[in-house]
């Protein structure tokens, strides 16, 4: 009797004090050993030792970086992606711009369309004001295609700013460098579709740029869109002819305009035979239309640069000086590769830009130079099922047991068949074409209605393309908002949910682009 009264005193004691630990504030040794909660801890710390120059005018450089069509799902498949490639689960991994200080959201609707498209998009961007879908900076009063209005209603871009205080400016594209995203810094029309030519007394995309009055012009261009350049009766270095039907050699026009100092190259020897030193303006139009997918560039036929190599070339030309730049970098294929239902070259273009990202963070200082990330709008991208950690991102389902160890199988829907961890709410469907890196090699397919039976597909494949709910020709942009990531000089500035014109207004305060 006495020994079971002190045994149930001890345990008594013990129940008490294991109450006491969590009575008195003090957390279990095992949790606070935890490799969870020491890393945690250490980033809080981190965070709060954060100083941030709030000056106006304290940055003396501004890069924007768009991955087009970057949605949150993508953020974090791509970061999956990119940590599996690497040997890892993937989940745990950070893509370079998730690891600055500062983040938020931005709401991306344009003022006639929930979901947007990324003419307006750009244009909110780039203007501080939100405008109609498929038109470049001019205001929302213009119709779409009204020549007349868009003269009377242009808006000033902050890269126009840029020019107009004599600092050097630069864009970088994957797409067309007269796509929507590039061309919303220095085109005002009412149609984006105008790339190389417009109605009469109004002037295209291309010729825009090649006479563009706001300064000495922009200094640094690479990207796609040749084409928008050359007339109907030049073929390109690839064997494409142009697209002008106006007679005009808008590349010679720009050589003759800037003469020994500019440099032109297409192809990846002339990017490479590139000295900086002696070169103040240099042209790259590196394909007829947008480059190649990251993927798929082996296969380009002149050879072309990664956009992690335009951005360190382009950095090194902004960078002549001392009076600071402005410079805008898009992913603009991370777009198309969803468009097309292809998530392996979507995402694949997402882990390229990131790389894009970390060698502007690496090759410029958080005290004067503002790096922001973000994304013109979503897709319909998304990851479902309840997968095993570190399962294939691009895999089929494989959940865990009862006991949550992985299970042998990949997981059946209703209709008996696997499915996928990532998926469309719309698109084209399912298409199979094995090892093809090309997203735009299925563009002109059929729509694919239905399940399919994915048992002896190798969905990682680069070739494989995703099931969609709802079979359309393309799959369209999401209407969410999209993350916004920023470092240096007035970062802090970009934290909470904000309207995308909002981020022209911090790049004016910090760059000072503005009196």
């Amino acid at each position: 009797m006495i020994q079971k009264t002190i045994a149930a005193a001890l345990s008594a004691a013990v129940l008490l004090g294991t109450c006491d630990s969590y009575a008195d504030g003090s957390l279990p040794a095992s949790q606070q050993s935890s490799h969870w909660y020491t890393d945690a801890e250490k980033a809080m710390q981190r965070a709060a030792a954060r100083k941030i120059d709030n000056r106006p005018g304290a940055a003396k450089n501004v890069i924007l970086f768009v991955g087009d069509g970057m949605g949150i799902s993508t953020v974090t498949a791509a970061r999956i992606l990119a940590g599996q490639r690497r040997g890892n689960t993937g989940e745990e991994n950070l893509l370079s711009f998730e690891q600055m200080p500062f983040a938020g959201l931005i709401k991306t609707y344009n003022t006639n369309q929930q979901t947007p498209d990324s003419a307006g998009t750009a244009s909110a961007l780039m203007t501080g004001v939100k405008t109609k879908a498929g038109v470049l900076s001019v205001d929302e009063s213009v119709a779409r295609g009204d020549c007349k209005a868009s003269l009377e209603h242009p808006l000033t871009t902050a890269l126009d700013l840029a020019e107009a205080r004599g600092k050097r400016t630069g864009i970088i594209s994957t797409a067309r460098i007269t796509h929507a995203t590039p061309a919303s810094t220095y085109a005002k029309v009412p149609e984006r579709g105008w790339e190389y030519q417009a109605p009469e007394g109004c002037r295209d995309i291309a010729a825009q740029l090649v006479e563009m009055d706001k300064g000495d012009g922009i200094d640094l261009i690479l990207g796609g869109g040749r084409r928008a350049f050359i007339p109907e009766s030049v073929t390109d270095l690839e064997g494409v002819k142009g697209k002008r039907t106006d007679g005009r050699n808008l590349v010679q026009e720009w050589k003759n305009r800037y003469g020994a100092a500019a440099t032109y190259i297409e192809d990846e020897k002339g990017f490479k035979a590139v000295d900086v030193a002696e070169t103040d303006k240099l042209l790259g139009l590196f394909q007829p239309s947008h480059m190649r997918y990251e993927s798929d560039r082996k296969n380009d036929k002149a050879g072309e640069p990664s956009l992690s190599e335009m951005t360190a070339k382009g950095l090194q030309l902004m960078q002549k000086g001392d009076g600071g730049y402005f410079m805008l970098v898009e992913g603009g294929r991370i777009d198309h590769g969803h468009h097309a239902g292809n998530a392996y070259n979507a995402l694949s273009e997402a882990v390229e830009f990131a790389r894009a990202v970390q060698v502007a963070m690496d090759n410029t200082s958080a005290e004067d130079t503002l790096i922001i990330v973000t994304a013109d709008h979503s897709h319909t991208f998304t990851m479902a099922g309840y997968p095993t950690r570190g399962n294939p991102i691009l895999g089929k389902v494989i959940g865990n047991d009862e006991h949550g160890a992985p299970q042998d199988a990949p997981q059946l829907a209703a209709d008996g068949k696997p499915y996928t961890t990532v998926g469309y709410a719309n698109g084209a469907g399912f298409a199979n074409l094995g090892d093809e890196t090309n997203s735009d090699a299925r563009r002109d397919a059929p729509a694919h209605n239905g399940r399919v039976d994915l048992s002896e597909v190798d969905t990682t494949k680069p070739g494989f393309f995703q099931e969609s709910l709802v079979p359309t020709g393309g799959e369209t942009h999401g209407g969410e908002d999209v993350g916004i990531w920023a470092r240096g000089p007035g970062s802090h500035l970009l934290t909470g949910t904000n309207e995308q014109n909002y981020v022209f207004h911090v790049m004016v305060r910090s760059g000072g682009l503005l009196d």
